[in-house]
This record gives structure tokens, sequence and C-alpha cells, in this order.
């Protein structure tokens, strides 16, 4: 048996789940991969997967059974604010010495900053800004597509068709980028109303790649969705800040295209960030440590 305590860090998102788990000195000694671990996908479908990722953490890190005893666990899990999510994870059977839950994008933020006072803009699919100051916990945007996550991929995309119809229309000038997008419509408008009865944020938001790679080469409707984008994160982050935020990270799979469209007293104010989600949740499982140890 290898000599305790252990750490193990979960970060369960809407695309996969990912575990590592280090020592008391913050070696890293395993990390383990899965499916989607969101609770809405259903309790025991999130749980499955933390345990499968978890798993493989912990075989990676030569750690049995008997290991688990020694184990302390922080879980960053999307959805966790869902109604009795939280109560039924507690329930969950674990053999863990101590679990602890938290959502995402808050173990995102612990990541970030290390445990200290700051902030994360997250531009993905969606947007949301998150802090921590003080005691006290942020929150801006993020309530969901289509009524928020403004300067998301989610966004680009339906400003794009948006667009795109008015320039079928003739209301706007038609370019590049918007006879691409009614291309994949047959150039027919209706076509884009039947897709849009069925359309999630995630299909709105498979059109930011060409929207990004339009505006680089100077399209004029591009840019100027772009720079949209740009202004809602740039609102975001001065929210964040006017609250006390001393810190912000951008993160999420548009923060490095769209970082040279902010405006710059916000590109100053922007740090890189320490770690990520699983970073967060194995700096929550020491702190619950810490504080077991002191009792």
């Amino acid at each position: 048996m290898i000599k305790g305590p252990f750490f193990l860090g979960v970060d369960g998102g809407g695309t996969g789940c990912r575990a590592r788990i280090e020592d008391a000195s913050g070696r890293v000694l395993g990390q383990g991969l899965a499916g989607p671990a969101t609770t809405r996908l259903g309790i025991e479908k999130a749980w499955a997967e933390i345990i499968t990722a978890s798993t493989g953490a912990l075989e990676e890190a030569g750690l049995g059974q008997p290991d688990l005893e020694h184990v302390r666990a922080g879980m960053a899990l999307a959805g966790l604010g869902r109604k009795g999510a939280l109560e039924a994870l507690s329930n969950c059977p674990h053999e863990f010495a101590e679990v602890v839950f938290v959502n995402d994008g808050l173990g995102a933020c612990l990541g970030a900053h290390s445990g200290q006072d700051g902030a994360i803009v997250i531009a993905g699919t969606g947007s949301v800004g998150i802090g921590i100051v003080g005691s006290q916990e942020l929150r801006v945007g993020g309530y969901g597509f289509p009524i928020s996550d403004e300067g998301s991929g989610a966004f680009l995309g339906l400003n794009t068709v948006r667009a795109a119809l008015r320039a079928h229309d003739g209301r706007e000038e038609s370019t590049a980028l918007l006879a691409e997008v009614m291309k994949k419509f047959g150039d027919d408008p209706m076509e884009v109303v039947r897709w849009m009865d069925q359309a999630s944020a995630t299909d709105y938001a498979a059109f930011a790649p060409a929207v990004l790679r339009h505006a680089e080469q100077g399209d004029p409707a591009a840019r100027q969705t772009v720079q949209a984008a740009a202004g809602e994160i740039d609102t975001l982050v001065r929210a964040l800040l006017a609250q006390g935020a001393p810190r912000i990270s951008l993160l999420g799979g548009l923060a490095s295209p769209l970082e040279p469209w902010l405006a710059h007293d916000v590109r100053r104010r922007l740090k890189p960030a320490d770690g990520d989600a699983v970073s967060g949740a194995i700096l929550l499982a020491r702190r619950t440590g810490d504080k077991l140890e002191t009792m």
C-alpha cells in the first residue's frame, strides 16, 4: 500500500470527465478520462462517468481499493446547481475518505488563481463570468442561450444567421460569410426556419469557426459580429472588476481567438490561468483535508 494522503480532482462537464490524483507534495500520480458527466444527463450517468475517470487515475497511480480511505476527492461538476443534484450526488456510494462538490465554473476559478481571490470569464459555446472575492461568490451572465451567453460561440452563430437572412432579403449587403451560410441551407430561408426549430446552442456555435476565419480575412459582416462578441466579453470583465475581482483570466475555446479583439484596457487586466478546473477541485480536496485535520 502506497502511503497517503492523496488528493483526487475531477472535472465533469458536458463533453467529458477528467480526473487527476496527486500526493501530499503535489506530485501528479495518475490521470483518467471518461465521457460527459454533467448532471443534465442524470445523476446515475454522471456518477458512473466520474467513477470511470477516477478509477483510471487511481489505477495509473498504482492505487487500489484499500487505498481509497486515504483519498480525499474534490469534484467540479457542470449542472450542480440543478434542483436536488447536490443532495443526490452526496448520497452516491463511495469509499473515499471525503468527497466535496462544487460547480465546474467555481472549480475553474479556484484553479485559475490557485485559490486566491480572482475571477474568470469563460467564452466557449456559452459564456459566463465567475469570481471569488473574500467569502463572496460573483456571477455575471451565463443564464443560457438564447436569453444570455453573450459573446459566446452560440452568440456568434445566432448573429451570423440573422445577418445572412437579412442579406438574403436585401436588407443589408451580402458578404462572403453570409453567402456561405445561406449556401448551407440551399439559399432557402425556410430551410433556415426548419433548422432553427431544432437547433441547440451547440448547433449555432458550429458557425463560430467560419465567422472567425472570415473576420481574419476582412469580411465586414464577420468583423462586425466578432467585434460585437468581443464587446460583450469586455462587459463581463468590467462587471467583475467593478465588483472587486483583483485579477481575471479568460478561458474557453474562444478565449484565444477573441482576445485580440478585446478593448486595450480589458486585455491589460487579463492574466494567464495558473491551473484548470481539476486543479481547483484538488485544491478544494486539500482544503477539506486541512479542516478535518484541525478539528
